[in-house]
């Protein structure tokens, strides 16, 4: 390397080490009390190929050693044309294969949803799909009505169409689990949580089902309509749906990691293609976003009309009106007041975000290989995350805040935020209500200032953010731009949402018999009980035998003794063996549905079984010769598996259908 080089590396080092450090502000409405402490705006640098190299090319070598991630894609389009694409690392970490933009394929994940919405909006303007019309006008199968209101186009497109979480075969092992479009009826339909066009909550079986439709309505293969309706005509001919790939292809996709460290996974297959099947490269999706800039043409060639195209892009669901929301498909970003939308994708192993600037004429796309180490992929607060912040920061810097302002009724809304919360896109049916009920709450406290803290909102640091408040149930994190506000209606709180975050989900009040705050204790309790009534059985024969002590109990006695520390041993296992599906992922396809029924099965021999530490309680309060501890523990022993059949009840462990 010359001495230029080194000295441009060192700079943009710098540069971008600077761009890290700052954060944007919203571009959702601002308060008086918000607009009120600007100050000078930060001078912009110059959007040219040049800054942006130097820019990337001190940034990510350091910062993807650091995280463990084998390889990046960064492209930048400006004024309908690729100003900037880049690899970075490597494709194939054994082979030393490079990424390179125009050739190594990426899997963007859920990126692929502005594909299936572009092509819905393309049926809608012809005439062959209306946005506000029951669903079950195109289907061959029935969407049943919630509330009494249909589901619409519309609702899909903005993640508001009621749907739960669900996540089973989502990635089926092979091909023999992987489903064909033709066969979506055969896709169990999550349940329904939320009225239509109430509360936002992403579903993948949302944009699947609008896919569908697209197949249906068109007249062809999904893939194929893809292909022949957006690919051809913007000249992607490095990107397909289809499952496997085509003959030839596989040679330039690339690797997909957890860390560069580690070994490769395998190629991920998508149950519902429409949701996350992309397979593309860099220059590719530069064609896509240039398209959407210029409102649906790309060289002289149109995959939109204009005014469908500004449709498209506009906002349409806001769920907290202070705050970004849903446009068709496309979500709105905050980045320093200028009018952002995009998408996030994300498969088990690729990372990737997609961000155009509509009024600059300005898209940013990355893509990561590797979910790398220190949440580096995650979503929010990932290196992904920092470099849209960056590079917001940089090209389109925002007027500087000098401080906070405090809200006179900051400490009595505080105390109405305070509580514990549930993710809107969250999973009810089954045994995975174990990570949405009870281990997945968020817990939202507030000091004596009024300064609220949320334990799932953190920075890109990963520390917890502390949130003053600025306006009536809006706030301002300490030492960043990132607002957060809150829906609160006659003194209760239905939602609550963050700006740096997809407005595709939000926090809501968990109802009271289910909140962590007396479960996870009672979870605690009646884990230890059980934990040391199963472990003193045998330690207690052990200590008689070395002392030469008989067991006293005889008869039935002895019976229901041994029955309930067994009782005991059956629900530990039975709590382990769930800990360990949630923890292995083996619950990511149906073919570990045997699994399931077997702890299920597990769990109802238990809860028979807990007729025995009910009668031990009555055996042991008869017989005058027990002692004080024999009667507590024994009383201790029973509620902690009354406390377990709770949790089975209520977390819906053991269920007919497994659903989840």
């Amino acid at each position: 390397m010359n001495l230029f080089a080194k000295i441009a590396a060192v700079v943009g080092t710098c540069l971008a080490l600077g761009g890290f450090a700052s954060a944007p502000a919203s571009s959702s409405p601002t308060t008086p009390a918000a607009s009120a402490i600007a100050s000078a705006p930060a001078t912009a640098h110059p959007l040219t190929a040049e800054d942006v190299a130097a820019y990337f090319d001190g940034m990510l070598p350091s910062e993807m050693e650091r995280a463990d991630i084998a390889g990046v894609i960064i492209v930048v389009v400006k004024d309908g044309k690729p100003l900037f694409e880049r690899g970075y690392g490597l494709a194939d970490v054994k082979s030393g294969r490079p990424v390179e933009p125009d050739a190594t394929l990426f899997r963007p994940g859920s990126i692929s949803k502005l594909f299936t919405w572009t092509a819905v909006m393309q049926l809608v303007e012809a005439g062959k799909i209306d946005l506000d019309a029951d669903i079950n006008r195109y289907l061959d199968f029935k969407v049943p009505p919630y509330d009494g209101k249909p589901m619409t186009m519309r609702q899909l497109m903005t993640h508001s169409a009621g749907f739960a979480d669900a996540s089973k075969d989502l990635f089926p092992p092979d091909l023999k689990h992987l489903k064909s479009m033709s066969q979506m009826r055969e896709v169990a339909m999550p349940a329904r949580i939320f009225a239509p066009g109430s509360t936002p909550a992403y579903s993948n079986y949302g944009a699947s089902l609008a896919g569908y439709i697209v197949q249906r309505v068109s007249g062809e293969r999904f893939e194929d309509y893809i292909a022949h309706h957006i690919f051809a005509p913007l000249g992607m001919a490095h990107s397909t749906f289809e499952q496997p790939l085509p003959q030839g292809w596989s040679a330039n996709m690339s690797k997909g990691y957890r860390t560069a460290s580690g070994h490769p996974g395998p190629f991920e297959l998508v149950q519902m293609p429409p949701a996350g099947a992309l397979a593309t490269t860099g220059s590719d999706l530069s064609r896509f976003m240039i398209a959407h800039l210029q409102d649906g043409e790309f060289q002289g060639q149109r995959i939109l009309g204009a005014k469908t195209a500004e449709y498209m892009h506009s906002l349409q669901f806001q769920p907290v009106p202070q705050l970004p929301g849903m446009a068709l498909g496309f979500y709105q970003e905050p980045a320093n007041g200028h009018r952002v939308i995009g998408h996030a994708g994300d498969t088990g192993l690729f990372h990737s975000d997609l961000h155009l600037y509509l009024d600059d004429n300005v898209g940013l796309y990355i893509s990561l290989n590797s979910a790398g180490t220190g949440g580096a992929g995650s979503l929010g607060s990932g290196l992904r995350t920092s470099v849209f912040r960056g590079f917001s920061n940089r090209y389109f810097p925002a007027t500087r805040s000098d401080a906070i302002p405090t809200w006179s009724n900051a400490k009595a809304d505080g105390q109405t935020l305070s509580g514990y919360y549930i993710d809107t896109g969250r999973s009810e049916a089954s045994w995975t209500r174990i990570r949405s009920f009870l281990l997945g709450q968020t817990k939202v406290a507030s000091d004596n200032d009024g300064v609220v803290t949320i334990s799932s909102y953190r920075g890109v640091n990963h520390q917890l953010q502390r949130w003053r408040e600025i306006g009536p149930f809006q706030y301002q994190a300490i030492g960043s731009a990132s607002r957060m506000a809150a829906v609160v209606r006659d003194g209760k709180v239905s939602l609550i949402m963050r700006d740096d975050y997809p407005p595709v989900e939000a926090l809501q009040p968990v109802p009271a018999t289910l909140s962590a705050s007396w479960n996870l204790p009672l979870l605690y309790l009646s884990g230890a009980i059980l934990a040391i009534a199963a472990l003193t059985w045998p330690l207690s024969a052990i200590i008689r035998g070395r002392y030469g002590h008989r067991f006293e109990l005889s008869a039935g006695a002895a019976t229901l003794y041994r029955l309930t520390r067994a009782v005991c041993c059956g629900y530990l296992a039975f709590g382990y063996l769930w800990y360990w599906l949630l923890t292995k992922g083996g619950h990511a396809s149906s073919g570990s549905d045997w699994i399931v029924r077997l702890i299920q099965l597990l769990g109802v021999v238990c809860l028979v079984g807990t007729i025995a530490p009910l009668l031990n309680v009555r055996t042991v309060f008869a017989d005058p010769a027990r002692s004080w501890w024999a009667k507590v523990s024994s009383v201790a022993i029973a509620a902690a598996c009354l406390a377990a059949i709770w949790f089975v009840a209520s977390l819906h462990l053991i269920t007919l259908n497994i659903a989840y």
